[in-house]
């Protein structure tokens, strides 16, 4: 059994919870997900099942969407609803609908993110969220995200209350805190600030429609409908370029063989590409070799049964 599944992921499980009860479920050890959600959010987390789990960290690696909802008013210590009140403001003044559309231009693009105490990063070894717990407090590293696409899901012109909410959609690169960014927006309308409720809309391609629940995975399991939650694992690469190859060379490439760079292959150096055969079958994924001149070099090969 092989390919990725695009998980439901439900409130209050952690992403490894997840393919815990997955390995469970499908009776297989082979199974990963393809980065953290928050035990607070839901939606679409891929999870790869068999071979595909060699593909994981390119479905990582592409960009992913959300909506979410941010709270004016007051931050908490884990930037979102899960968390202990810190700074609280009574919101005297109206915000405009102009004023948050400028603030989501403002956070458009390339910016600098520091990661929240309460996240897995890791600093001396140790996951933030564990210093968080122990109440100590340490230096974060701070890192480049961008912010592709902001959009305001909400139509009214003028915003009042003592706290203020208003539902947004994002797309953003692999890295990017939600959290993060709804505590941004609030510094920049001049109010505490924190998420208050998020669900990822699509990964790496994979939608909300694509999605099973735990609960369908078991009964098309046990219906021996694998084919009905299982999706190929080329689907987890469409975002990489692809080059198509004969036969002839795909029994190279299928034992890892280092070969010279084709006259119609342009990419830049260390770019992953996907080897395809004709019939669009991905054997490995290749790059233009960082430092030798005209030669390609295999990154992973993917089909080991075809030897």
């Amino acid at each position: 059994m092989e390919g990725i599944l695009p998980l439901l992921k439900p409130k209050g499980m952690t992403s490894h919870d997840c393919v815990f009860k997955l390995r469970k479920i499908l009776k297989t050890k082979k199974v990963g997900h393809t980065g953290t959600l928050d035990p607070d959010v839901t939606g679409v987390l891929p999870i790869c099942i068999g071979r595909a789990t060699k593909i994981a960290e390119y479905i990582t690696d592409a960009g992913k969407a959300y909506e979410g909802e941010i709270t004016l008013g007051f931050s908490t210590t884990t930037e979102d609803s899960s968390g202990e009140k810190l700074d609280e403001t009574i919101i005297s003044d109206e915000i405009t609908r102009g004023h948050i559309l400028e603030v989501f231009q403002s956070l458009t693009g390339p910016i600098i993110q520091t990661p929240p105490m309460y996240s897995a990063v890791k600093v001396n070894g140790k996951k933030l969220y564990e210093y968080a717990r122990a109440g100590i407090e340490v230096e974060r590293p701070s890192r480049e995200v961008t912010i592709h696409e902001l959009t305001l899901l909400d139509d009214r012109e003028v915003f009042v209350g003592n706290t203020i909410s208003f539902k947004f959609r994002v797309k953003c690169s692999k890295g990017t805190y939600i959290r993060t960014l709804a505590v941004m927006m609030g510094e920049r309308l001049g109010y505490p600030a924190h998420m208050s409720s998020l669900i990822r809309i699509e990964s790496a391609g994979f939608t909300l429609n694509d999605c099973k629940t735990l609960e369908e995975v078991k009964e098309l399991f046990e219906e021996g409908k694998e084919k009905e939650f299982l999706l190929p694992l080329e689907r987890g690469l469409y975002h990489l370029p692809k080059y198509q190859i004969n036969d002839k060379v795909a029994m190279k490439i299928l034992n890892g063989a280092v070969l010279t760079q084709p006259d119609d292959l342009d990419y830049a150096k260390g770019e992953p590409f996907v080897m395809i055969n004709e019939n669009g079958r991905a054997l490995a994924i290749y790059q233009v070799h960082p430092v030798k001149e005209h030669v390609i070099k295999p990154v992973k090969i993917l089909v080991i049964d075809e030897l």
